[in-house]
C-alpha cells in the first residue's frame, strides 16, 4: 500500500515513521511537505509527532491550517484512512476530524516513559491485529496528553465505540495510576464516528523492533495494512479477550 507522511515545520517523528514503514514492513511511502495540497493515490495519511509551528498558541492549532490539511480532510470525508500520532493527533483534533481536545498533562510537566494501554475495541481498521483486552507497551512523550471532552461528546464515543485504546497498568486494569497525564475516563486513543481517522498519544513508531524496548507498535501500522489489503473484515476482528476492568 502507498502512505502518505505529512511533515510540519517542527516535525520531528517524521522520519522514524518513514524508517518504520519503509525499512521495518517494506511499504511504499510518499513524503509530503506541509504546504503541499494533494494526497491522491495514497492508501493511508500519517501525521506524525513532533512540535508543529513550536506548538505555539496550542499544540495543532497553527498546523490544521496548512494546505496540506485541506487535502487531509478531503481524503477522510471520501474515506481515506488517517492516523494521527501525538502531536498528529492533537491536529486531527484542533481541525475537527476527530472530537476532544488534548490539553496540558495534568501535573503540568512533560512525559517521556512506557506506559500500557489496553485495547477497547479490535474491530477497526487500526487495531484488527490486537484482540480486546490486549494491553500494548507503548512510549509516551508529551506535555500536552490529557484528552478532554465534554460530557456529551464522552457519551457518544461509549455509545459509538470510538475509543479505541485505554492507559491501563500491565495487567488491563484502569486505575488513576496508570493514567500519566489525567485524561479523561484515561483515554489514550479515540476513532472518528466514520473509523478511518484515528489519533493516540502513544508512539507506536518508536515500538517497532526489539532493539528499542518492544514490538507492539507495529500492531498498529500491520492492523492498516491488514485492513487495506482486505486480509481482515473489522466487523469479524476476534473480541474473545476478557476487558478486567474499566471506567
Amino acid at each position: 500500500m502507498r502512505w502518505g507522511v505529512i511533515t510540519f515545520p517542527g516535525s520531528n517523528d517524521d522520519a522514524q515513521t518513514v524508517y518504520v514503514l519503509e525499512r521495518l514492513l517494506g511499504e511504499t511511502v510518499v513524503r509530503l511537505w506541509h504546504k503541499d495540497t494533494g494526497v491522491d493515490g495514497l492508501d493511508c495519511v500519517v501525521l506524525p509527532g513532533g512540535f508543529s509551528y513550536g506548538d505555539y498558541l496550542r499544540c495543532g492549532a497553527v498546523a490544521r491550517f496548512s494546505p496540506i490539511m485541506r487535502a487531509v480532510e478531503r481524503f477522510a470525508n471520501e474515506g481515506g484512512v488517517v492516523l494521527g500520532i501525538c502531536n498528529g493527533f492533537q491536529i486531527l483534533c484542533e481541525a475537527g476530524l476527530l472530537p476532544g481536545a488534548l490539553i496540558r498533562n495534568r501535573e503540568l510537566d512533560f512525559l517521556c516513559r512506557r506506559v500500557h494501554v489496553r485495547v477497547e475495541d479490535a474491530d477497526t481498521i487500526f487495531t484488527n491485529r490486537c484482540r480486546r483486552g490486549d494491553v500494548l507497551d507503548l512510549p509516551v512523550k508529551h506535555g500536552e496528553g490529557c484528552y478532554v471532552a465534554d460530557e456529551a461528546t464522552l457519551r457518544s464515543l461509549e455509545a459509538g465505540r470510538q475509543i479505541v485504546l485505554r492507559y491501563a497498568d500491565a495487567e488491563g486494569r484502569v486505575t488513576p495510576e496508570a493514567n500519566p497525564n489525567g485524561s479523561l475516563g484515561a483515554i489514550a486513543g479515540v476513532r472518528n464516528a466514520r473509523g478511518n481517522v484515528f489519533g493516540l498519544m502513544p508512539h507506536p513508531e518508536h515500538a517497532c523492533e526489539w532493539i528499542v524496548g518492544g514490538e507492539d507498535g507495529r500492531k498498529i501500522f500491520l492492523s492498516i495494512i491488514a485492513s487495506a489489503s482486505g486480509a481482515v473484515d473489522v466487523s469479524a476482528a476476534p473480541t474473545s479477550s476478557k476487558v478486567l476492568s474499566g471506567p
